[in-house]
């Protein structure tokens, strides 16, 4: 299952940006975040999930792409016990 729907509710809720104009294939930058914005879009990512998102994927740049490292991540992590 894709966390693409949960990501753009998350954008909707942080930043009051309707997810029916999240093109997930968009740039987020081109949507008008600027780096600060990603950063703390990211935290808000990463405390959703219970994930730590590795400097490796600091490139990213849609909400697909985001989607599919968080998809990565959350299946990568041990189950709770």
């Amino acid at each position: 299952m894709s966390s693409l729907t949960a990501l753009q509710e998350l954008i909707h809720s942080k930043f009051g940006i309707d997810p029916a104009t999240l093109d997930p294939q968009a740039s987020m930058r081109e949507k008008g975040f600027d780096s600060l914005a990603l950063v703390e879009f990211l935290f808000a990512v990463e405390d959703q999930f219970g994930i730590s998102v590795p400097d490796e994927y600091s490139g990213i740049d849609t909400l697909a792409q985001l989607a599919e490292v968080v998809d990565k991540l959350v299946a990568a992590k041990p189950p709770a016990v």
